[in-house]
This record gives C-alpha cells, sequence and structure tokens, in this order.
C-alpha cells in the first residue's frame, strides 16, 4: 500500500500507539518487530541503535531498544507480551538499515508471542492506513528511497551554479550517501537528467511541490556517465 509515496506493506499488523509492526514468521511460532515506517522517515538518520538487556517474558508497552538519530531520541516498545529470542546486531553495526530498510532488513528483534491467535492491539495496514496517512500530511513527512545524508536548499540559484554546488557536495562524500537538492529553477528537470547521464551518480527520485523540485541525488562508487560533458 502507497500513501503519498511512503510504503506502507500489507502482509503484517501495526501498532500505532507504539509505532512499531509485527510480522509473524511462517513456522515456528515466531515474528519480528520493527519501527513504522513513517516514523523512521520523520527521525531522519539513525546514528545509534543500543539493546535493553531483558529477559523472559517482556510486558506489551516495554522497551527492548533505544535508538538516536539527528532529531528523535526514543524507544523501541514491545506490541504485545512476548520473549525476545533474537536481536538484530546489524543495526547495532549500522543503524542506517532502520532507515534504508524499515520494513526488511531494519527489523528491531525477533520475539516468540505469550498468547495464541492475534495479539490484542495490533491492526492490519488497512485499518491502520487513514490515521497513518493523516499523520504523513500533518508531519509534512517526505518519504524516499533512501533517506538524505544532507538536504541542499538552493532558491533563486540558476541551475548551472546549482549544479557546481552539487559536484562539489558529491566530490567531499563517500560513495552510497545521498543529498537532497531543492530548487527553484523551472529548467531543473531538464539540467539534472543531463547532469545524472554525464556524470553517471543516479537521480533516485524527483517529487515537485508548487514551484519548488525536490531531487534526491546518489553518489555512485563506480559512476558510469551516459553521454560526454558538452553533448
Amino acid at each position: 500500500m502507497d500513501l503519498d509515496g511512503c510504503a506502507l506493506p500489507e502482509d503484517r499488523l501495526y501498532d500505532l500507539e507504539n509505532d512499531v509492526w509485527y510480522l509473524a514468521e511462517p513456522s515456528g511460532g515466531l515474528a519480528r518487530v520493527g519501527l513504522l515506517g513513517p516514523l523512521v522517515w520523520f527521525a531522519g538518520p539513525f546514528r545509534s541503535v543500543a539493546f535493553r538487556p531483558v529477559s523472559g517474558v517482556v510486558g506489551r508497552g516495554r522497551s527492548v531498544a533505544t535508538v538516536e538519530s539527528t532529531r528523535y531520541t526514543g524507544a523501541v516498545r514491545l506490541p504485545l507480551d512476548a520473549t525476545v529470542v533474537d536481536r538484530n546486531l546489524a543495526i547495532v553495526e549500522r543503524p542506517r538499515l532502520l532507515n534504508d530498510a524499515p520494513y526488511a532488513d531494519g527489523w528491531v528483534v525477533r520475539v516468540r508471542a505469550s498468547g495464541d491467535g492475534v495479539p490484542p492491539g495490533l491492526e492490519s495496514a488497512a485499518a491502520v492506513a487513514p490515521r497513518v496517512a493523516e499523520r504523513i500530511r500533518t508531519q509534512r513527512i517526505r518519504c524516499w528511497p533512501q533517506t538524505p545524508d544532507l538536504e541542499l536548499y538552493e532558491i533563486g540559484v540558476e541551475c548551472s551554479a546549482v549544479l557546481t554546488m552539487l559536484n562539489e557536495e558529491l566530490a567531499g562524500r563517500p560513495a552510497g550517501e545521498s543529498v537532497l537538492l531543492v530548487t527553484d529553477d523551472p529548467t531543473s528537470p531538464i539540467e539534472m537528467q543531463r547532469w545524472s547521464d554525464q556524470t553517471g551518480h543516479r537521480v533516485l527520485a524527483h517529487r515537485q511541490e508548487a514551484d519548488l523540485h525536490q531531487y534526491l541525488v546518489r553518489k555512485e562508487a563506480h559512476p558510469v556517465p551516459r553521454r560526454r560533458p558538452g553533448a
């Protein structure tokens, strides 16, 4: 399910009170728990994850981890009474997994539920979609294929100068990082396509809101130009 560009997978259940999702595994009575996408996209790049040393049955709403981003610090709380059987250590080593794959590799814990059947308090994607959509609207959340490492606002600047600044910014960044470029130049859709063809760096997404164009650009490790400069 897509809500204004934000994904809400329909294969799992949601706990909006605790901002988490719950995905039952095919066998073994286990499930994965992760952070709700809108929270992740609102928080910005995560910098650290710390698991709490919990054991035995952990009650619904209890914290099992703490996450910290550039503008958010909060707890990851269980959506049901359960025993934690596994922790995703990959997100400790690389917290950005929470941003880049919130519904996949960015899961937080695996649990074994204490009760049988559908845990109370969890809802389907269809049931929570109107409230998630309202949250996205009121908090002005913007979802991107990759969380920007930098937001570059260039208003009232010609696109040629904007691209010079973009090139300078990318030159000092490691491969794989992304920049959100915001410009009001009406020629930017053509110029950005030409720039991508000439440099080999990808424009992952483009969104227009009123007179503003927003481009998510990723620095490639081995860029392959598709057009010669000046062509």
